[in-house]
């Protein structure tokens, strides 16, 4: 393939899914990162797009959202390691909430196998995951079909979350930057996302490297209030995406780096999954943080039943601290 014709595809593949990785980009066009890095600086320096963390963007600072399919097909192999390892933060017997994407449906996948286990979301994708989870509670919020990402918005979901009492929130987002925290480029998204973190005792990011360090339109989730990212490990090259992870971890983001060697410390991971992950070393406890329930809470469903099993969860909880 010519330059010329790879530079086309490169920029119709931006365009179309307004931010993409150079390993995607160099898997597609069939040639090495260096290459893909080389047109991708070409392709800037005519305005056509812009570089960021190991990937390129449409021009203009804010990415817009992709839909589902263009998603669905973007580094999926990060995506699968994300939700590995994220997986290994969920307690039998705990309640949940996942909001809605394509790492959160990865993740959906993976709690199939968590006895006990009760998930809230807004999400088409995630209870589909799940439907078929004998051991499985799926609550689902209220609220109105977002097509474009299979998710459900509006004032109908954020009421169906109020009184909602979890242990953890596991969400993502289009960009996530340690000056603003998680954002979408959505405003229903993000305000049903608002709705998810205010139900939650902890919030968990899942974020592959492509996103770190890029800021979409609507804020959802401010850096005080995330408790652990959990995201891949970045190229050797991508130095920006290294030092946005050390600026998260010095406001007291915990960092799980999926498909890393070696344990630094400061996260807790059950001990048979210590070698899958990496933590970057964190600073005391965030003055200040809004304490939550315990974290083995059990939600009520909808209509107010208390969901069976909580006591078990409750224990657990103990036990861990």
């Amino acid at each position: 393939m010519f330059a010329a014709e790879r530079r086309q595809l490169i920029l119709e593949m931006v365009r179309a899914n307004g931010a993409v990785s150079l390993r995607e980009l160099a898997r597609v066009v069939q040639t090495s990162e260096v290459t893909v890095r080389r047109d991708v600086r070409a392709l800037e320096a005519e305005g056509l797009l812009d570089r960021r963390h190991g990937g390129a963007v449409l021009p203009g600072g804010f990415t817009r959202e992709s839909g589902f399919p263009q998603k669905s097909h973007l580094a999926t192999a990060e995506k699968t390691a994300i939700a590995d390892l994220a997986a290994n933060f969920v307690e039998e017997g705990e309640a949940i909430v996942v909001g809605a994407g394509t790492t959160t449906q990865e993740l959906a996948r993976r709690l199939a196998r968590v006895p006990g286990l009760t998930v809230v979301t807004n999400s088409l994708l995630v209870a589909q995951a799940l439907a078929h989870a004998n051991r499985v509670e799926v609550v689902m919020t209220g609220g109105t079909l977002r097509g474009s990402n299979y998710a459900l918005v509006g004032s109908g979901a954020e009421q169906s979350l109020q009184g909602l009492r979890v242990s953890r929130a596991f969400l993502s987002g289009s960009g996530l930057t340690a000056e603003r925290g998680l954002s979408t480029s959505n405003m229903l998204s993000a305000s049903v996302d608002r709705a998810l973190v205010q139900a939650a005792a902890e919030v968990v990011v899942l974020a592959d490297h492509t996103k770190l360090g890029t800021d979409t339109m609507f804020q959802t989730v401010p850096t005080d209030l995330i408790t652990r990212l959990v995201t891949d490990e970045p190229p050797a090259h991508d130095e920006r995406a290294a030092t946005e992870l050390q600026a998260l971890a010095d406001q007291g983001v915990q960092i799980a780096v999926a498909g890393a060697t070696g344990s630094q410390g400061g996260d807790t991971v059950p001990a048979r999954h210590q070698q899958q992950r990496r933590d970057v070393p964190l600073p005391a406890p965030r003055r200040g943080q809004v304490p939550g329930a315990p974290a083995g809470l059990r939600a009520t469903s909808m209509l107010g039943e208390q969901s069976p099993g909580g006591e078990r969860a409750r224990v657990a909880d103990l036990r861990r601290r």
